[in-house]
C-alpha cells in the first residue's frame, strides 16, 4: 500500500524549506493515547490545550505534546509532567524546564509569549523573569532535546516510521529523546526537530540521526535531510541551508537571515520570487533570491489526503555581497 512519504520520497520531493514555522515551542509531557488534534484530543484539559495554542501561535510560537518512547507511553497517566519552554533564534536560543503536578498545569496559561518573542535585549540572553509563571523553571543543559513525531493518529507514517526511528535513538545514546505530536511534514516520516536551535530533518535512518545529534551538541548542524530552522519562514530556511551548502558554515549560531522581501508580481509569471539576506556573526552577507512554484506530479501532503501539485523553492541565484565598512 502507498503512503504519503512512500511517495515524497520516490519523486524526491525537497526537503529545504519545509519545516514547521515556530520561533518558540512549549513542550508538555502527557502520556497516554493522543487524538489527531492532540492538545484537544488526549488526556490533557482540552480547555488548556486550545488556550495555550492560541496563545503561542499569536507569537510565533508552537505548542505539542511529547512522551518518552516506548510502551510505557500509553500508561494511563502521570502525576509530573515535565515542561520545555524553548527559543530556536540564533543570539536567542535556550531551554528552560520545569516540572509540574497535573492539576498544576493551568499555570502554563500565565507564560507571557508575547515577552518571550520580543526583542532579546542582548546576544544569548535568558528569557524575561516576567515571562515564566512562577519559580521553578531551570536551564536544560543536558543533551539536546530530540523530538520524534510518532503520532499515528494524525498519520500513519509518523507512528509506522517514527517509532523505531525513537527507539534507535534511545539505544544509540546522546540525545534525550521524546516522541512528540506533530512538527508538520507527515509526508517527510520520520522526522526529527533538534533544540535548542530548532533544526528540523525528514526521512532519516537511524545512522544518519545518530550524526544529526551528535553535530547537534556540539553545536553544529547537518544538511543532509535537514528541512530548515524553525525561527525561519520558508524562504528564510531555503536560504540559510542554501548558504550553509555552499560555504561549508555548520555552526548552529553563525547564521541569521537578516531581510526576507518578495519581489512584486509580473504579468505572465506564475511563480513567486523572493530575495533573502543571511548575515553571518563576523560580518559577511549573501544574497539569495528564490523561486516559489507548484509543479510536478501531485503528492498527498498526507496519507488519505488529495494529491495535490507540491510546492517547491529553488534558488535561482546566490552571490555574498560586500561586506560593509564599520562607521
Amino acid at each position: 500500500m502507498s503512503t504519503c512519504a512512500t511517495a515524497s520520497r520516490d519523486l524526491a520531493e525537497p526537503l529545504a524549506g519545509t519545516a514547521a514555522t515556530a520561533r518558540t515551542w512549549l513542550l508538555i509531557e502527557q502520556p497516554g493515547p493522543w487524538g489527531r488534534k492532540a492538545l484537544t484530543q488526549s488526556r490533557l484539559d482540552p480547555d488548556l490545550g486550545q488556550a495555550l495554542d492560541a496563545a503561542a501561535s499569536a507569537h510565533g510560537g508552537r505548542v505539542a505534546l511529547i512522551r518518552r518512547p516506548g510502551r510505557h507511553a500509553e500508561s494511563a497517566g502521570a502525576a509530573l509532567h515535565r515542561v520545555f519552554l524553548a527559543r530556536t533564534v540564533p543570539g536567542d536560543s535556550w531551554i528552560r524546564t520545569t516540572t509540574l503536578r497535573g492539576d498544576g498545569l493551568g499555570a502554563l496559561r500565565e507564560l507571557d509569549f508575547a515577552a518571550l518573542d520580543a526583542a532579546p535585549p542582548d546576544a544569548r540572553s535568558a528569557p524575561r523573569n516576567t515571562a515564566l509563571p512562577g519559580p521553578g523553571w531551570e536551564p536544560y543543559e543536558g543533551d539536546p532535546l530530540a523530538l520524534v513525531c510518532t503520532n499515528g493518529r494524525r498519520d500513519r507514517c509518523c507512528a509506522v516510521l517514527g517509532r523505531p526511528l525513537a527507539a534507535e535513538l534511545v539505544a544509540s545514546g546522546g540525545a534525550d529523546v521524546w516522541e512528540i505530536t506533530h512538527i508538520g511534514g507527515h509526508r517527510f516520516a520520520p522526522t526529527l526537530l533538534v533544540l535548542p536551535h530548532g533544526y528540523a530533518y525528514g526521512r532519516l535512518t537511524a545512522t544518519a540521526v545518530k550524526g544529526v545529534v551528535d553535530a547537534a551538541r556540539d553545536g553544529l548542524v547537518l544538511t543532509d535531510g535537514c528541512r530548515g530552522r524553525s525561527a525561519w519562514d520558508r524562504p528564510g530556511q531555503t536560504a540559510d541551508l542554501a548558504v550553509r551548502e555552499r560555504t561549508g558554515e555548520a555552526a548552529a549560531h553563525t547564521l541569521t537571515v537578516s531581510a526576507v522581501r518578495q519581489e512584486p508580481a509580473r504579468h505572465g509569471r506564475e511563480e513567486r520570487r523572493w530575495q533573502v539576506t543571511v548575515t553571518h556573526v563576523d560580518g559577511r552577507r549573501w544574497s539569495v533570491a528564490l523561486s516559489e512554484r507548484s509543479g510536478g506530479p501531485p503528492l498527498p501532503a498526507s496519507c488519505g489526503a488529495a494529491p495535490a501539485a507540491p510546492v517547491r523553492m529553488d534558488v535561482v541565484r546566490f552571490q555574498e555581497l560586500p561586506t560593509p565598512h564599520p562607521a
